[in-house]
Parts: C-alpha cells; structure tokens; sequence
C-alpha cells in the first residue's frame, strides 16, 4: 500500500482519524494526516508542500488551486456540508431564546469565532453577524483564533463565554457544558467542504481511492453521525 498524505480543515480532522482505519482496511493504503486551516493550507499547497489530497472546508480554495492547474483535473467535488454552531458553555439548558435573541443581548465580553480570513467556519460566523447587523457592535468582543481546532479551545478553557464552532465539534464533545444553537443558511452562505487530489502528489492514484472512499456508503454513514450533511451529487 502507498501512504497518503492529506492536509485536512481542523473541523473535518477527528471524522478523518474515524474513516482512517476504514479505509486503510479496505484500500492497504495508510494516511498522514495534517490538520490545520483551510486558509494556511492553501498557501502552504502553493508554496509547494508535499500532500497528495486536501480536504478543505470551502469550495473557493480547491477551485482556486484547480484554476491555477495545481489539482488533477476532474478530481475536485464535495464531500460534505458542515454547519455551524454557537456554544455557550454558561447558559442554562432550557435558555429557548432564537440565536439573534441572544447575540443581541450580548451577554459575553468575549466572543470566539476562527479567522474568517483563514477558516471557512469564521467566514461563515461573520456572514451571520452581518446578516443580524451585529457585526460592527460585536467587533471590539471577538477573540479569533486560527482555525475551528483553537477556536473551541477559547471557549473549552473559558478564555471566551461564547463562540462559534463547528457542529460536529459539538456532537463529538465527550462531555459538553451549557447550551448550543445550530446556525444554518440563509444567516451564511452554504459551507460546501471541497475535496481534491494535487498534481505534484507522489501517490495520486492512493489519493484517487481515498476521494473515492469519501463517496462511499460506509464513508458517508460515518459523516452524518458526525453531523455533515452529505451533498445532492
């Protein structure tokens, strides 16, 4: 078997480590996986670093990277839609109140939220911002952090008393405090996660199979446990 190396979006990164064995059993091939942002693993790719798929959380840098004739041509479709979440670890369970109820009464000083510059879910948590008009008011309370992955972090550690993540990292939580709101379109664009094997792969055709893997049945039962939505292809 080859070894495939993935550079995956943080949000993405524990389904991955769950399909791995899965796929290693039914393809022999073995993955390395890198997590990180989407935003810091494009220009990495660019910059010529040696992965053979990437998994991204948006569909705007795999098109991007395929436009820039950096992908195997035909190799770019998505495999899942993520949706976002926002934790408030402090608030009681039966808080009922609408997500823009909430946000409007702002009663965090600080709200986490991943670099919308760098991770699709940040950019998401912003779109909804502004769709609610609270954008402007909420900017002096926002803590960012790089991605998804130290995002929640913020809010794990009490560094943050609110924060948008990503929903599957609410439904893989071992123990979760508080309460949390599902945030879905029309408040942000669709977060359609993107995946892609790279032309300068060493081993595309394992790449190939991974991709291939993702569409698969026993792959996608694994997503929607963990809360993606499996795309209309």
């Amino acid at each position: 078997g080859s070894t495939v190396r993935v550079a995956v979006a943080s949000n993405f990164a524990e389904c991955l480590e769950e399909l791995a064995p899965l796929f290693e059993e039914t393809t022999g091939n073995t993955l390395v996986i890198s997590r990180g942002s989407t935003g810091r693993h494009f220009a990495q790719i660019k910059s010529g670093a040696p992965f053979d798929v990437f998994l991204a959380a948006d569909s705007e840098r795999p098109l991007l990277l395929e436009e820039q004739g950096l992908v195997v041509s035909g190799s770019r479709f998505t495999y899942a839609e993520g949706r976002l979440a926002l934790w408030i670890p402090g608030a009681v369970p039966e808080d009922k109140r609408p997500v823009a109820d909430i946000l409007k009464a702002a009663e965090f000083n600080h709200l986490a939220i991943a670099n919308p510059r760098l991770a699709p879910y940040g950019l998401a948590a912003k779109q909804a911002l502004e769709n609610l008009g609270l954008w402007d008011d909420l900017q002096p309370r926002l803590v960012t952090g790089q991605n998804v992955g130290q995002t929640w972090q913020f809010i794990a550690s009490g560094n943050a008393e609110a924060g948008f993540v990503a929903y599957p990292q609410i439904l893989t939580a071992p123990s979760l405090r508080g309460r949390w709101w599902k945030i879905d379109p029309p408040l942000h664009e669709p977060i359609l996660q993107q995946a892609v094997v790279l032309k300068d792969a060493e081993n595309a055709a394992a790449g190939a199979q991974l991709l291939d893997f993702l569409k698969s049945d026993e792959a996608r039962m694994i997503l929607i446990e963990f809360g993606y939505l499996i795309p209309e292809n």
